[in-house]
């Protein structure tokens, strides 16, 4: 199925796919503004949903142990991972967009992090238990406490794994359509991160029933970067884990 999506839109993509397509904006039919866009939004949604994944995961692998908190947080966090994209779209509409009474990118970005947020963190409490408890009881033969303990030793260790983790959670991000619609909507232009803000999965969504052969055909243009944006995170996320195994 992969090399299937792949053939099909290159070629129906590739032979329309030009430079000038990353200078200019949609309404001159290019998708600059909403590669911005797109990494704009992925960026917010990573400000807030990378520290407090990670911290989430650090206290549910070290500190939280098998306490009924930590299990509380655990099944959340689990819930929170399967919850529909639309859904979150639905809240993050109810917290932003119903509240300023505007679209926007931060409110996109926002939506994005709420996804993002329960895969680095179990992601986090997985690769964490995998540290050899070795390490630990080294650290604290050399006189460090529990938290020197945690982030200078434990975290150290995990690093790479946390790394691969935050890549696939933002490649996964970075594809997301129904809660752009309901919090960034679109837009054609350039726009600031406070008003409706175009997107690459949106403006696929947006033009791909249009009968315009350019719109047409920059639908499938966009594709090709969107897939490419999403490959090349996990080959970076695939980088990172083999250079630590060696």
């Amino acid at each position: 199925p992969l090399f299937s999506i792949v053939w099909e839109i290159l070629v129906r993509g590739l032979s329309n796919l030009k430079p000038e397509m990353f200078v200019k904006q949609v309404i001159d039919f290019g998708f600059a503004n909403a590669i911005v866009g797109t990494l704009t939004m992925v960026t917010i949604g990573s400000l807030f949903s990378i520290p407090l994944g990670v911290m989430t995961g650090i206290f549910l692998s070290e500190f939280g142990g098998n306490s009924k908190f930590a299990s509380v947080v655990r099944f959340v966090t689990t819930i929170l991972a399967g919850v529909p994209s639309i859904v979150v779209g639905v809240f993050a509409y109810g917290v932003f967009v119903a509240t300023t009474k505007q679209f926007s990118a931060v409110a996109g970005g926002f939506a994005l992090g709420v996804i993002m947020l329960p895969v680095i963190a179990l992601t986090t409490e997985e690769v964490l238990k995998l540290v050899p408890n070795s390490l630990r009881l080294a650290s604290a033969a050399l006189g460090g406490n529990r938290f020197q303990t945690t982030f200078k030793v434990v975290l150290a260790a995990g690093l790479p794994g946390i790394t691969t983790a935050t890549l696939l959670a933002i490649a996964r991000a970075s594809g997301e359509t129904a809660p752009l619609i309901f919090t960034a909507l679109f837009s054609n232009f350039w726009a600031l991160p406070n008003k409706p803000t175009a997107s690459l999965p949106v403006l696929i969504y947006t033009f791909y029933q249009d009968d315009r052969p350019e719109i047409f055909q920059l639908v499938w243009t966009a594709s090709i970067v969107l897939v490419g944006l999403i490959i090349l995170l996990n080959l970076l996320s695939r980088i990172i884990t083999s250079k630590k195994l060696k």
